[in-house]
C-alpha cells in the first residue's frame, strides 16, 4: 500500500507540474503553438494565450482542493477543445516546419491513445485526496 501512495502521490504532483509547465511554455516560446493552431481558427496569438492562461490555472487549480473538481472539469474541457489542433496536425501530415515533425502513426497515437489517457489522468486526479486544504 506504501508503494500505492508514493506512485499515486508522484503521479498527482507530476500532473501539476506538466500542466504548469506546458503552461507557462505557451508565454515563453509561442511561435512553436501558432502554426499548430488550425488556420480555421483565426487568432492564433490569442488562442495560444488563453490555452496558456488555461493549463497554468488548471495546474493551480488542481493544488487546492476547493478548486480540484473545477480545474479538472476545466482541464478535461480543454483537451476536448483541443482536438482539431490534433487532427488538423494529422491533416498537415504530421508536419509543421519550423514547429514539430513526426511520423504520421505518432500523430494517430498521440490522438487516439495519449490524448484519453491525459484525459484520464486529469478525471483521476481529481479524485485523490491530495491537495492544499
Amino acid at each position: 500500500m506504501e508503494t500505492y501512495l508514493k506512485f499515486s502521490f508522484w503521479s498527482y504532483a507530476s500532473i501539476v507540474l506538466f500542466y504548469l509547465i506546458a503552461g507557462i511554455n505557451h508565454f515563453i516560446n509561442p511561435e512553436w503553438y501558432y502554426p499548430l493552431i488550425p488556420d480555421y481558427l483565426g487568432y492564433p496569438k490569442t488562442l495560444n494565450t488563453i490555452a496558456g492562461i488555461a493549463e497554468i490555472l488548471g495546474a493551480t487549480g488542481l493544488i487546492f482542493k476547493k478548486t480540484k473538481q473545477l480545474a479538472s472539469i476545466g482541464l478535461i474541457l480543454m483537451l476536448i477543445i483541443f482536438i482539431p489542433s490534433h487532427w488538423y496536425f494529422i491533416e498537415q501530415g504530421s508536419c509543421i516546419e519550423g514547429t514539430l515533425c513526426v511520423a504520421p502513426w505518432i500523430a494517430w497515437v498521440r490522438l487516439i491513445i495519449i490524448h484519453p489517457l491525459l484525459i484520464a489522468w486529469v478525471w483521476w486526479a481529481k479524485k485523490t485526496s491530495y491537495g492544499i486544504s
